[in-house]
C-alpha cells in the first residue's frame, strides 16, 4: 500500500506558510508505509535527525477497491472509511533542503510520520464529506479547526486526479491537506484529532 499527500489545500495554510502559489490541481507527494503510525501504538517519538518536528492535522481517506483513472463523478464509490491523521513534518530539514533546491521527501516520510486515527464510516455524519467539521487539539487547546468544504481540491477531485498517474489500491490512504495552525511539537505534548466531536486519535509525544 501507499500513502498519497496532498500539499497546499487550503487557503488559510498557504498564507500562513507564505507560499504565492494557488495551486490549478492538487500537488502530491508519496509517504512508505513505513510511515503509518497507527493510532493504538500511542506515541510518537522524535527522531534525532531533527529539533523541529510540526504537526499538520488533515482528514484522511482509506481508498477500498482497485481503480486506475476514475471519473471524478465515480470518485466516491472507492471509499467508504475516513479519519483524522497527522502529516509530521522536520520543518528544519525541509526549510533547510528547499534552501538548496533539492527534494524534501525525507522531512515528510520519515518512520512514523503519518499518524493514522481509528476509521469510521463516512456516513456516520448524515452529510456530505465536503461539509465535515475536524480539528486537533493540543494539550487540551484547539490548534486547527476547519471543514472540508474550505478544501481547494475536493476529496474526489483529489482521487480522479491521482488515478491519473498511480493505481490506486485497496487499503491506500489519502492525507487530503492542513489547514492553517500548524505548529511545533515537544516532548510530553498530547495530540488529539477529531472529526465533529468523535475523538479518533491520541498520540503522546516522547
Amino acid at each position: 500500500m501507499k500513502i498519497i499527500c496532498v500539499g497546499l489545500n487550503y487557503h488559510a495554510h498557504i498564507q500562513e506558510s507564505n507560499q504565492e502559489i494557488l495551486p490549478v490541481e492538487p500537488v502530491l507527494f508519496i509517504k512508505p508505509d513505513s510511515a503509518i503510525l497507527h493510532n493504538d501504538k500511542n506515541q510518537f517519538y522524535i527522531p534525532d535527525f531533527t529539533s523541529d518536528v510540526h504537526y499538520e492535522a488533515e482528514i484522511v481517506v482509506r481508498i477500498d477497491k482497485m481503480g486506475k483513472n476514475i471519473a471524478e463523478r465515480f470518485a466516491h464509490r472507492y471509499y467508504k472509511e475516513i479519519t483524522t491523521g497527522l502529516d509530521l513534518t522536520a520543518r528544519d530539514l525541509q526549510t533547510e533542503l528547499r534552501k538548496k533546491g533539492l527534494p524534501w521527501e525525507i522531512s515528510k516520510s520519515f518512520d512514523n510520520s503519518a499518524v493514522i486515527g481509528n476509521f469510521v464510516p463516512k456516513e456516520k455524519y448524515g452529510k456530505e464529506v465536503t461539509n465535515l467539521n475536524f480539528h486537533l487539539d493540543k494539550n487540551a487547546e484547539t490548534v486547527q479547526r476547519a471543514n472540508t468544504s474550505e478544501m481547494i481540491h475536493t476529496i474526489d477531485q483529489i482521487i480522479a486526479y491521482a488515478s491519473r498517474f498511480f493505481t490506486l489500491k485497496t487499503g491506500d490512504l489519502i492525507f487530503t491537506g492542513t489547514p492553517a495552525g500548524v505548529g511545533r511539537i515537544d516532548i510530553g505534548d498530547c495530540l488529539k484529532g477529531y472529526i465533529e466531536e468523535d475523538e479518533l486519535f491520541n498520540i503522546q509525544v516522547c
